[in-house]
């Protein structure tokens, strides 16, 4: 037998290789998947030609409500005719390139965070001014530009901030709980402990309603406090104990061996911490704690209770509007997608850390 033969003995069928062998043994191979594929695949061909129809084809971008009404296809003309007030809310429209400015150098700043070559206090200085320049954005009142109260706030760029200072400040205070609810101490692990149940116990909207309409009861005749920062201090507490619980888990996960090699170093309890027991332990918490910062970014719409216009309210009283009533599918459609690109971007990075930190 020659070698042109010996070749032709061993080279697999056609059926077995390329689109149609795995097609052969991915999707037609038996009784069962065959029928399967055939029906998702009728079921995909009567939704999938219409679906594209109403989004695409039919659809109405720049009409009015009334010739919407008489179109076939969705209206996306409620984003594109609302677009300013749907993102920016009640702010000035003459000053609304700073809170566009404050969310581009926000969003500038989250990029640059992604990569840990720029870990550092260069970067932690970085996010301080770049902080500060937000809020003097947003503010003003100072350098020519005019005071805007923070009762204007609204859209998206109130989404984000809500988000992002409630997500980085709840992750550190939740370490510490977790910490603090594995300490020796009684007084300390007891406080935790009760902090933790509790706030864990009652749903995110009684906090809400408490930073919004109970708490401003006790406070002395004359003193308020913004109801932002209130919603704010809200979502971090709320954050903070399913943090410090998630940590916890990380920390049990921890041998009993690492923190007998830190004593033999003779670390004390802090530096065995920093050093040895936390880069391990929030190593391994990263899924599940990706899992709690996600939903408490989703959770942040939720202060439409409390009447703050996020970017959700701002929708909602568009579409209150009797020109635009009754296209509550196209506007739910691109908040979800808004919600989508953010929650993507977290998971997406906390993959991405997992990678380089599995050495």
């Amino acid at each position: 037998m020659n070698e042109t033969q010996t070749t032709e003995k061993i080279r697999p069928p056609v059926t077995s290789v390329g689109l149609i062998g795995w097609m052969k043994s991915n999707l037609f191979n038996g009784p069962f998947n065959s029928f399967l594929t055939i029906l998702i695949l009728c079921f995909l061909g009567k939704t999938v030609p219409p679906m594209i129809r109403w989004i695409f084809i039919d659809s109405q971008w720049s009409a009015t409500g009334t010739e919407c009404r008489e179109a076939v296809g969705a209206c996306w003309s409620v984003i594109s005719v609302n677009i300013r007030f749907i993102i920016f809310g009640f702010y000035p429209p003459d000053q609304q390139w700073r809170p566009l400015v404050a969310m581009i150098l926000l969003v500038t700043l989250l990029f640059i965070s992604r990569n840990r070559n720029f870990w550092g206090k260069l970067l932690g200085y970085t996010w301080i001014a770049g902080l500060f320049c937000m809020g003097l954005l947003m503010k003003g009142g100072i350098f020519g530009l005019t005071s805007v109260e923070s009762t204007q706030w609204g859209g998206l760029p109130l989404t984000l901030l809500l988000s992002v200072f409630g997500l980085t400040a709840a992750y550190p205070l939740g370490i510490a709980l977790a910490l603090g609810r594995r300490s020796r101490m009684p007084v300390v692990k007891t406080l935790c402990i009760v902090y933790i149940e509790m706030i864990r116990g009652v749903p995110l909207i009684s906090l809400l309603f408490m930073s919004s309409i109970i708490f401003p009861l006790f406070l002395p005749e004359g003193v308020t406090i913004n109801k932002i920062l209130r919603a704010q201090v809200a979502i971090i507490m709320f954050t903070a104990a399913y943090v410090a619980e998630v940590v916890r888990g990380g920390l049990q996960a921890i041998s009993r061996g690492q923190y007998e090699a830190a004593d033999s170093l003779g670390l004390n309890y802090y530096q065995t911490m920093r050093l040895i027991i936390l880069p391990q332990a929030l190593k391994i918490v990263i899924p599940p704690s990706v899992s709690v910062l996600i939903s408490a970014f989703k959770d942040t719409s939720l202060v439409v209770i409390i009447a703050l216009y996020d970017v959700l309210k701002t929708m909602q009283s568009v579409l209150s509007d009797p020109k635009w009533m009754g296209f509550s599918a196209e506007a739910y459609i691109f908040l979800s997608l808004v919600y989508f690109v953010c929650c993507f971007f977290m998971s997406n990075y906390s993959r991405q850390l997992e990678k380089e930190l599995d050495v």
